[in-house]
């Protein structure tokens, strides 16, 4: 028997994110048992890390997929489906935690993700995830250092871009242009590294 070869015609070849979301726009149901089948770990993961509770990970994972199958929202050409479903589980997440708990509860909650990020489960997951860390400290380093510290102070710190006007001291104009500014500069340096 010859050698596994990618192009083997009998070989099923996986559909990719863009065309089963195609699919589950058309109406196609079982395109949303497969996006769930492939990354319902990793929301579930993230949002039990978020929220340290089995039950509101559960739900909200059940939440972000509903989300994305009714709302449509997802736009293929801005990025992966993957990225999509991290941003919008953390942001459910955070609206969550904003509810239930003050912001000291959030800050914990936050240093214990990154201490927990720290330890990856298995080889191959820490390999995934260095070099995505890797991809990402080199995308920061290059923005400028006033991009950088917004983006930074938004996602680590999660306040509003109101509250990081008044703790910068600068306009919420500013802080508006520079996180826009940022992130398209960070779309643009990590396109390359995005599947």
């Amino acid at each position: 028997m010859p050698p596994f070869s990618p192009s083997d015609p009998q070989t099923p070849q996986p559909v990719s994110d863009r065309d089963l979301v195609a699919r589950l726009w058309d109406g196609d149901t079982a395109a949303l048992a497969t996006l769930y089948d492939r990354y319902s770990p990793m929301v579930y993961t993230l949002a039990l890390k978020m929220l340290s509770n089995r039950a509101e990970a559960e739900d909200l994972t059940q939440e972000v997929f509903v989300n994305f199958w009714q709302r449509r929202q997802y736009d293929p050409d801005r990025g992966s489906v993957g990225s999509y479903l991290a941003t919008y589980t953390r942001s459910r997440a955070l609206d969550r935690l904003r509810v239930s708990s003050g912001r000291a509860l959030i800050l914990q909650r936050f240093q214990r993700i990154s201490e927990a990020s720290a330890r990856s489960p298995n080889p191959v997951d820490y390999a995934a995830q260095h070099e995505q860390r890797e991809h990402l400290r080199a995308a920061l380093a290059q923005l400028p250092p006033t991009e950088r510290e917004v983006l930074e102070i938004a996602y680590f710190q999660g306040l509003t871009q109101t509250e990081i006007a008044a703790q910068l001291g600068i306009p919420l104009g500013t802080v508006k242009s520079r996180c826009r500014q940022g992130l398209l500069r960070l779309r643009t340096l990590l396109q390359p590294h995005q599947r």
